[in-house]
């Protein structure tokens, strides 16, 4: 994106371009929508069968369990095209923003899966993988324990810190997609990582080749995440 300003001090016009690393969806689900993840979910919390997705997985979930949800399932049809219909905008405002042409594709979830995070339990820095080159990641939460966040967000408190034994980022979401230096503001150079406080709805969406982590989090209550991966495919005209 590339926007101008004029300088203060002298009379020239100078236009700055924005080079971007990547671009991130975020939405927030319905609280009908919230409520139908979770109806399934405990349903397949209850399951005595129920397919474990650990074998495919980094996730270090010692107190919970990591889930194998089944997108062609009734109740999760809503949610299934929701997603695929926001991979689709992905690709078209990726084409649009670096004026990169884009094939046709079509869109469909990969893998879907839960995690249902307690006291402890973390994932380890990974990306995903799909079928396709081109991979658009998903994770949403719809169960989130109340202290995780107490602090606020990164972006929107200026009193966040993760100093002093803060316990700021417990239970976060970290993204990283560059170096990060105690002197990057010095250097002019900007954040190359991103920490997202979990919320329950909140959805997000990211190419998959991104690197990131969950960070564990301390006392009571469930952490409750659903993820998806979606394959891209190329559209035979």
């Amino acid at each position: 994106m590339n926007t101008s300003y004029d300088m203060q001090m002298t009379s020239s016009k100078v236009q700055i371009h924005t080079l971007p690393s990547l671009f991130m969806f975020e939405t927030q689900l319905s609280d009908k929508m919230v409520i139908t993840l979770n109806y399934y979910l405990n349903k397949l919390l209850k399951d005595k069968e129920r397919p474990s997705h650990a074998g495919t997985l980094v996730g270090q979930i010692h107190q919970g369990e990591q889930l194998t949800m089944d997108h062609e399932a009734e109740e999760l049809q809503e949610f299934r095209q929701l997603i695929c219909n926001m991979g689709a905008d992905y690709i078209n405002n990726f084409g649009q923003v670096t004026g990169a042409t884009m094939k046709l594709k079509a869109v469909d979830i990969d893998e879907l899966w839960s995690v249902h995070s307690y006291e402890g339990d973390y994932n380890p820095i990974h990306d995903h993988g799909t079928k396709t080159i081109m991979g658009i990641s998903v994770t949403c939460w719809t169960k989130v324990p109340k202290q995780i966040g107490q602090q606020g967000e990164v972006a929107h408190n200026s009193e966040y810190t993760l100093y002093g034994d803060s316990g700021a980022c417990d239970g976060f979401l970290a993204f990283n997609y560059g170096r990060n230096e105690i002197m990057n503001v010095e250097r002019l150079r900007p954040p190359q990582s991103a920490s997202i406080q979990p919320k329950v709805g909140r959805l997000l969406m990211f190419p998959s080749w991104l690197q990131h982590m969950v960070y564990p989090f301390f006392g009571e209550g469930e952490r409750r995440t659903v993820a998806a991966n979606l394959n891209c495919w190329d559209i035979q005209e």
